[in-house]
C-alpha cells in the first residue's frame, strides 16, 4: 500500500459491530492503525445507535448478532442512507446468502476467517471510488490503480499485462533493488526466466513506456530511477 492511500485513509472514521469480544478487538486494533476514528458495537442494536450518533464513513459488520444482527442493522440503515460505505463479514459465500448483501447496497464483503490482509483490501477495495488512488512515477508519468492503466501528461499508455505486474512490482519495492530471483518469481510464477528472455522483456518495456524509469543493477535487478 503506498503512503498516499495510507494518508487518505487517515480521513476516514469506521464503525466495527462485531460480537465475537477476541475477534472485534484484534480487528479494532488493526483498524486504529489506518483510521482517524474507531467505533466499535457488539450487536447490531447498539451498532445502530453509534451510526445514528456519530455518521462514521465506513461501517464494518459480522451478520449474525445478538440483539440484532448485521442484516437487520443495515436494513434500517439503509432506508434513510445509501451512501454510506458498508463492509459485511460473512461465513457464507452461496449465491442466494449474497444477493440479500447486494440487494442493501452492500460496498463490499469480507469471507471469514478475517485477517490484517483481507480486511484491509476489502475496506480498501470499497473505498475505492472516494480515494485518489495513483501510484506517481515522475511528474508526467503515473499508474491510475481505479482504471488499472498506465498515463503520461494524461494520455493511456498500451501495456501488456506482465508490463504492469513489473511496474507494480518497482514501485512496490521502489526504495530497492528488485533482483532476478523476485522477477522470476512474480513475473513468471511457476515458469523459468532465462537472463535472455529476461533482457528481451525489459528491451521491449523500455520501448513502451515514454521515459526510462528503470536502472539496471548489474548482476543484480533493476530498481525504479530517482526523479
Amino acid at each position: 500500500m503506498t503512503d498516499s492511500l495510507l494518508n487518505q485513509l487517515k480521513n476516514f472514521s469506521i464503525l466495527c459491530v462485531e460480537d465475537e469480544d477476541v475477534i472485534r478487538k484484534g480487528i479494532v486494533n488493526t483498524l486504529k492503525y489506518y483510521f482517524k476514528d474507531v467505533l466499535e458495537a457488539s450487536n447490531g442494536e447498539d451498532g445502530y445507535d453509534l451510526y445514528v450518533e456519530y455518521k462514521p464513513d465506513i461501517i464494518l459488520s459480522d451478520i449474525q448478532m445478538p440483539k440484532e444482527d448485521g442484516i437487520s442493522m443495515v436494513g434500517n440503515i439503509r432506508k434513510d442512507d445509501l451512501e454510506t460505505i458498508i463492509v459485511m463479514i460473512t461465513a457464507y459465500s452461496s449465491e442466494e446468502y449474497l444477493l440479500q448483501l447486494i440487494n442493501l447496497n452492500i460496498s463490499h464483503y469480507i469471507i471469514k476467517p478475517v485477517h490484517s490482509q483481507n480486511l484491509l483490501d476489502g475496506i480498501v477495495k470499497a473505498l475505492t471510488p472516494k480515494l485518489d488512488n495513483k501510484l506517481i512515477f515522475t511528474p508526467n508519468l503515473y499508474f491510475d490503480m481505479k482504471s488499472y492503466n498506465l498515463f503520461y501528461e494524461n494520455d493511456e499508455v498500451p501495456l501488456r499485462k506482465r508490463d504492469i505486474e513489473f511496474l507494480l512490482l518497482l514501485h512496490k519495492n521502489k526504495n530497492q533493488i528488485v533482483n532476478y530471483a523476485l522477477l522470476e518469481e512474480s513475473l513468471w510464477k511457476d515458469k523459468t526466466m532465462s537472463i535472455s528472455a529476461l533482457k528481451t522483456f525489459i528491451k521491449e518495456f523500455r520501448k513502451r513506456i515514454p521515459i526510462d524509469i528503470i536502472e539496471n543493477v548489474l548482476q543484480i535487478g533493476y530498481k525504479l530511477k530517482e526523479f
